[in-house]
């Protein structure tokens, strides 16, 4: 099993498509890229912690190659917003890739050189090194199965995970 730690705007919509994959076995959404001291949504929020709504994503590269699981997240939103994601806006919506070691720093720069091949515009996606990882409160886990009927789910998150869906139908888990 394998973790990367990406963050792509607001963490309901990343954790909702990760789950839907054959071969993902977790997703926990968290903050992380900050220099505050476990940080909590509300202060999140203010942008002034410096963190970003991430998710930790592991899954079995037998099952889901490491490159699916990268190109989607490129697939799941717009990597030339800075600071933000639609109407999501501030430092902690940011595009960003948070690698553990050298082989996912190498990993994380080949995807976004891909993802520059299909985006006409300039990547603005973040690469940094995984610092401290903050677990984000339990009502955010799971967020878009345990609310599918909240209108950020079925605004923002539910076009995201169909899209997902269709482009990469191959490895998206049976009903």
């Amino acid at each position: 099993m394998e973790t990367f730690v990406l963050a792509g705007g607001c963490f309901w919509c990343l954790d909702a498509v990760y789950r839907s994959l054959d071969g993902v076995s977790d997703v926990v959404s968290g903050y992380t890229g900050g220099s505050f001291k476990n940080p909590d949504y509300e202060t999140v929020c203010t942008g002034l912690t410096g963190h970003a709504e991430a998710v930790a994503v592991t899954f079995d590269p037998d099952v889901i190659p490491r490159d699916v699981i990268l190109d989607v997240f490129f697939t799941l939103h717009d990597p030339r917003q800075l600071n933000r994601q639609g109407n999501d806006v501030g430092t902690q919506y940011r595009s960003a890739m948070f690698y553990a070691d050298d082989e996912q720093k190498a990993l994380f720069q080949a995807a976004i050189e891909r993802a520059a091949d299909i985006w006409d515009g300039r990547i603005v996606t973040q690469l940094a090194p995984l610092g401290d990882w903050y677990r984000a409160e339990e009502y955010h886990q799971d967020f878009f199965a345990k609310n599918p009927n909240q209108g950020y789910c079925l605004a923002v998150a539910l076009p995201k995970v169909n899209k997902v869906r269709r482009s990469y139908a191959r490895y998206v888990k049976a009903a």
